[in-house]
C-alpha cells in the first residue's frame, strides 16, 4: 500500500476515534443532566405538595385576620394613652 494511503488511513481511523469519544462523553453529560434534573422536578414536586398541604386550612385565615386587627387595635390605644400621659409628664 501507498504511504500516502496509509498515512489517510491513519488519521481518518485517529479521527474517527475521537468523534466515537466525544460523542460518547457528550451523551454521558446528556445523561447525568437528565438524572440531575429528574430528582429536582421530584423536590419540587414535594415541595408543591407540601405547600398545598400547609394551605389547605386557609377557612381560618378570616378568624386570625379578626384577631390581628384586635390587637392592632389594642396597641394603638395604648399608644394614643402612653401618648396623652407623656404629653403631661413633659409639660
Amino acid at each position: 500500500m501507498d504511504p500516502q494511503v496509509e498515512q489517510l488511513w491513519t488519521m481518518a481511523n485517529i479521527l474517527g476515534i475521537v468523534v466515537v469519544v466525544a460523542v460518547a462523553a457528550l451523551l454521558t453529560i446528556l445523561v447525568i443532566l437528565v438524572a440531575r434534573i429528574r430528582k429536582r422536578v421530584a423536590a419540587i414536586k414535594a415541595t408543591l405538595i407540601a405547600a398545598k398541604a400547609n394551605t389547605e386550612d386557609t377557612a381560618l385565615i378570616t378568624t386570625t385576620a379578626g384577631g390581628v386587627e384586635l390587637v392592632l387595635a389594642e396597641g394603638l390605644e395604648h399608644h394614643l394613652f402612653l401618648g396623652r400621659v407623656l404629653d403631661k409628664v413633659r409639660s
